[in-house]
């Protein structure tokens, strides 16, 4: 029920495809209703919940395909590629994107470790994923349709950040709990890193650099970093710089600018790499704005 009114409150709310602030920091509706592809994008620490159709997110080769039964958590920022193959008129795309406010969900993370004890990680694995599909459950149901119910400017002056720290609670208790935890309360090491690196594209960053700021060997760093991203941490260097290289193009940065912009010397490098990856050399992506542009 919960659900049905949540999607009710937002349909009201957008009257055409972008996305809309809500005047709760973080927070934004969206409505799509063209059919887009799945081009380069970076997800940063967030959740995205879809009201009506359906979204996708491919991560190393794996495709995650969500709607109205769960919503997707990424708690580290990653390489992806993103879009709404299935968006029309007929059938939008319609969703709540919340981003994760790193401050607010290390107190609340710490908080809950405090009151019940360390996280007990999962048999298969040691380290859960960046990226992952979370059943709704009553509570973030709940807690998610308060937080829409806001849209006086006083109610959401005074209530706003309590009612979204509500749903990151309800986060931290669901599904995608554990590796919310993971990433932002004690033991959050991996997620340091990656969120060095993600600051320090156009830096030479070393493998033996990363681990040392953590207090991990290089062998046990490599290994906890690829369970996180499924990437090694240089398959990961490559893809957020070729990633927000070609984000940067499709937003009108010309070739030579956006290749030094995110660490690259040499432009024929770049060229050769970026081809690799995306099967399409820097020019000929640059013809790819519209797409880029609606990616959410």
């Amino acid at each position: 029920m919960s659900k049905q009114k949540i999607k009710q409150l937002v349909e009201q709310r957008l009257t055409q495809d972008g996305m809309v602030e809500t005047g709760i920091k973080g927070v934004r509706l969206f409505r799509v209703t063209q059919a887009i592809p799945c081009a380069p994008a970076v997800y940063e620490p967030t959740v995205v919940v879809i009201l009506n159709g359906q979204k996708e997110a491919i991560l190393e080769g794996d495709k995650y395909v969500y709607d109205n039964s769960q919503y997707l958590c990424c708690t580290v920022s990653l390489p992806v590629e993103a879009g709404t193959p299935q968006a029309s008129d007929e059938e939008p795309l319609l969703g709540v994107y919340i981003s994760l406010d790193t401050k607010v969900m290390t107190e609340l993370a710490i908080e809950m470790e405090n009151a019940i004890g360390a996280i007990k990680m999962p048999k298969s694995s040691s380290q859960p994923q960046g990226l992952s599909l979370a059943n709704w459950d009553d509570s973030f149901s709940e807690a998610l349709l308060r937080l829409v119910q806001l849209e006086d400017s006083m109610d959401i002056a005074i209530l706003g950040e309590q009612r979204l720290r509500e749903v990151y609670y309800a986060v931290l208790k669901g599904d995608a709990g554990i590796s919310a935890r993971r990433a932002f309360g004690v033991g959050n090491e991996i997620a340091r890193s990656i969120d060095y690196l993600s600051l320090n594209l156009a830096n030479n960053v070393t493998i033996d650099e990363l681990a040392s700021r953590v207090g991990m060997s290089r062998a046990v760093f490599h290994r906890k970093f690829k369970q996180a991203t499924r990437m090694s941490p240089i398959q990961f260097m490559k893809a957020m710089r070729l990633n927000n290289a070609a984000m940067k193009i499709a937003s009108g940065m010309n070739v030579s600018e956006a290749a030094m912009a995110v660490g690259y010397v040499s432009s024929s490098q770049f060229s050769r790499e970026f081809k690799r990856m995306y099967g399409q050399s820097p020019k000929q992506w640059s013809h790819s704005k519209e797409l880029l542009d609606k990616v959410i």
